[in-house]
């Protein structure tokens, strides 16, 4: 991030509502649903006889994203695609997002323009409308928050509370790249801030960077599952890492699993960057975070058309609650599945 504000503009000249105004100037309408956006006291959302699905996400500087390897525009971006990725999760397609914002005096109005071009480039790419929002003075930083809104029928909501026995479970995608990417980051980060000279070796690597600075939810696959008609029994999207996600469904669910080690989905680069740093890939997968797949579970006579799918792995099955929550090795032995829990950059 340049903090060089000899010709940027200051956010004192604005004021408030100036700057809601400059940043929002050029947004237009694109959901049926979406009936005001922003510019009055509140949005209005008209979904008739849909439910109604909201989800917000907290983003703090310092504990959720580092600004001196992450680009604000690729911020803007991530802060968006994390809350559709939630409402995707419920097999809903999101429709608006409330954006608010706290600023503290390091930033320009051109710094806020990045974020918020990464925002609205999002919001293109997802079909999504920014209807509304706040920004505030910060103390500490920046701090993000954004509220998404979807919408469905009352009978295609999926929760995490109904998988069911001889399930198939499932993921999208690969798992631990985004964890990795991390590692990588502060790992060159580190050194940079230590003034060796040494240029950031990045290098290829732009694929596991890319999942922590720039990642996609997957709309994609919510729409190949209503395509194939496959509505899966229980759903979440792993922002916490694997073993976190699938305890979710497996308590909320009252049933055990049996996930097998051969069959997690995890890439080349992830692979190799785990070797350089001495890190088993499969703990990276098992309890790195925010990758954004989705993780469901869908009835056994759906296997082979999802066998087919691409970019869907079947990675084990639900069992008997008293079979317990294992992760069973290439060798046949089990162990049980832990939570390790996730801590965000």
């Amino acid at each position: 991030m340049n903090h060089d504000k000899s010709e940027k503009t200051d956010l004192s000249t604005l004021g408030e509502f100036g700057l809601i105004d400059h940043l929002t100037k050029d947004i237009k309408l694109k959901n049926k649903s979406s009936k005001k956006g922003v510019g009055d006291d509140a949005a209005v959302l008209r979904y008739k006889e849909n439910e109604v699905i909201v989800s917000t996400d907290l983003l703090l500087e310092g504990v959720h994203f580092n600004l001196v390897y992450t680009p604000l525009k690729h911020l803007g971006y991530k802060a968006v695609v994390v809350n559709l990725s939630d409402i995707y999760a419920m097999n809903c397609f999101p429709r608006q997002i409330t954006v608010s914002i706290g600023i503290s005096s390091k930033f320009s109005l051109e710094d806020i323009e990045l974020l918020y071009d990464g925002i609205k480039l999002a919001c293109e790419k997802y079909g999504v409308d920014l209807v509304g929002g706040d920004t505030s003075t910060s103390v500490t930083g920046l701090v993000i928050s954004i509220t998404a809104i979807g919408e469905t029928n009352k009978s295609n909501i999926v929760y995490r509370n109904s998988a069911r026995i001889n399930d198939l479970i499932c993921v999208s995608g690969d798992l631990g790249g985004s964890y990795l990417g991390l590692q990588l980051l502060e790992r060159e980060s580190n050194i940079f801030e230590e003034g060796t000279g040494i240029s950031p070796h990045l290098a290829g690597y732009e694929y596991i960077i890319g999942r922590q600075l720039k990642p996609e939810a997957r709309k994609d696959i919510i729409e190949k599952l209503y395509e194939m008609n496959i509505k899966p029994t229980s759903m979440i999207d792993i922002s916490d890492g694997l073993s976190s996600e699938i305890l979710h469904i497996t308590t909320s669910s009252k049933c055990g699993c049996h996930i097998y080690a051969e069959r997690i989905p995890i890439s080349e680069e992830a692979n190799r960057m785990a070797e350089e740093f001495g890190i088993d890939p499969l703990t990276a997968a098992l309890n790195g975070g925010e990758d954004y797949e989705l993780l469901f579970t869908a009835d056994l006579n759906h296997h082979d058309m999802l066998e087919s799918m691409t970019d869907i792995h079947i990675i084990g099955h639900i069992v008997d609650e008293n079979k317990g929550k294992k992760f069973i090795n290439p060798d046949g032995t089990a162990i049980d599945i832990k939570a390790q829990g996730w801590a965000h950059s």
